[in-house]
């Protein structure tokens, strides 16, 4: 939370026409459906707007539970924060260990010794669920999948999932590892930011080792990426203690939502449940654009860096959620950013937020960026600069 910041108010009038974009007849939900009755056999539901994170439906939502393969999303988030920082790329090769290569259930059937790269490890455990590249990359990340299971949980504790405690990389049933579906719900939503990640969760059937010998034909265990309109991601999930378990994404106009179920009975309820509850936000709802992906909201001032400025953007496209038919007349629109910044900077550090509020009351906040790195200039660079400054110069 940032506190205590200088604040700059760009208050603008937003007017919405009377009318709203008009969705397909099967956005609709069945004639006397209510809010309440959306997962009547799931254990555990949240209903999520991506951009705001406004929860429209929740259903025991804090519910600790085994969260099976939707595990993955934790591991497919580290693996796309390490790729936005640069400390891996899609095309590192990614060797399989004997431990990595053991693990049972949905695997790709690596190898010992078997290198793919970190891009076809992803495809792995999106599209496959891959146990086994689960934690072939997470040793590659970490050294061990024990050392990259903290990571998990560093990461899940500063996102506030309470809920939470992860005992591996892939979902494999452990004593004490749970999650919520109000937590998945927040990690999914964390995932989302990175677009890009639904080019892998959105496939349906691919191929890996397609040049090779052995090709291994890919199908999607999510099959609404198929069959509901919108629909590219997220992860399922299924263990004899865990039963059947989604975490969904569809994305109609600029309104992304997500989907959380868990403990259902089998997987045609479970993808019934999922699809009443994203048709039920499609159908009810709206969202106005703010922001584009990477957007630009201000340049700021860095002391002590060898560029004196960097762009703030906004991480992802951002919309507001409305009510169809709400007459939301007026917003405001307040940035604030962190005081006194100083080299160095990495690219994808948290310099700000924007705040929205209507009627003086908050109703979301969306985080900004730096755009790149910053190293922190050196002591003749800062001299230079300073005598340019002294003299005149340029």
């Amino acid at each position: 939370m940032i506190k205590k910041l200088p604040i700059i108010v760009l208050s603008m009038i937003l007017f919405l026409s009377g009318t709203t974009a008009a969705f397909a007849a099967e956005a609709k939900p069945p004639q006397g459906t209510h809010v309440s009755d959306l997962a009547p056999h799931a254990a555990s539901a949240v209903l999520m707007d991506r951009d705001t994170g406004t929860i429209i439906y929740e259903k025991n939502g804090h519910k600790k539970l085994p969260p099976a393969s939707i595990t993955k999303v934790m591991t497919m988030l580290l693996i796309m924060e390490a790729l936005d920082r640069g400390e891996m790329k899609p095309t590192d090769k990614v060797s399989t260990s004997e431990y990595a290569a053991s693990m049972g259930g949905s695997q790709i059937f690596l190898e010992p010794g078997e290198q793919m790269t970190v891009s076809d490890m992803l495809k792995g455990i999106a599209v496959a669920s891959g146990n086994d590249a689960s934690v072939a990359i997470a040793e590659h990340m970490a050294g061990t999948e024990e050392s990259f299971v903290a990571k998990m949980n560093e990461r899940a504790k500063q996102l506030g999932m309470d809920d939470t405690t992860f005992k591996n990389a892939n979902g494999l049933p452990v004593p004490g590892h749970v999650s919520s579906a109000h937590d998945i719900a927040i990690m999914s939503r964390e995932l989302l930011k990175h677009e890009e990640i639904t080019k892998y969760t959105g496939i349906y059937q691919d191929y890996l080792r397609k040049d090779s010998t052995k090709p291994f034909w890919l199908v999607n265990t999510n099959k609404l990426v198929r069959f509901f309109q919108g629909a590219d991601g997220l992860k399922t999930g299924y263990t004899s203690e865990a039963k059947f378990c989604l975490t969904a994404t569809a994305k109609r106009g600029s309104m992304r939502m997500i989907a959380v179920v868990l403990g259902e009975p089998d997987s045609k309820t479970r993808n019934q449940e999922v699809s009443a509850m994203l048709n039920y936000a499609f159908s009810q709802y709206t969202s106005l654009p703010l922001y584009r992906e990477r957007q630009v909201v201000q340049k700021v001032k860095i002391d002590k860096g060898k560029e004196e400025t960097v762009d703030v953007v906004v991480p992802y496209h951002f919309s507001l959620l409305l009510k169809k038919g709400e007459k939301a007349e007026h917003f405001d629109r307040i940035v604030s950013i962190r005081p006194n910044l100083a080299a160095p900077i990495k690219k994808g550090d948290k310099l700000g937020q924007i705040t929205i509020k209507k009627d003086g009351k908050e109703v979301s906040t969306v985080d900004l960026i730096a755009a790149k790195s910053v190293e922190k200039a050196t002591w003749w660079e800062l001299f230079m600069r300073t005598a340019r400054w002294m003299f005149g110069g340029a």
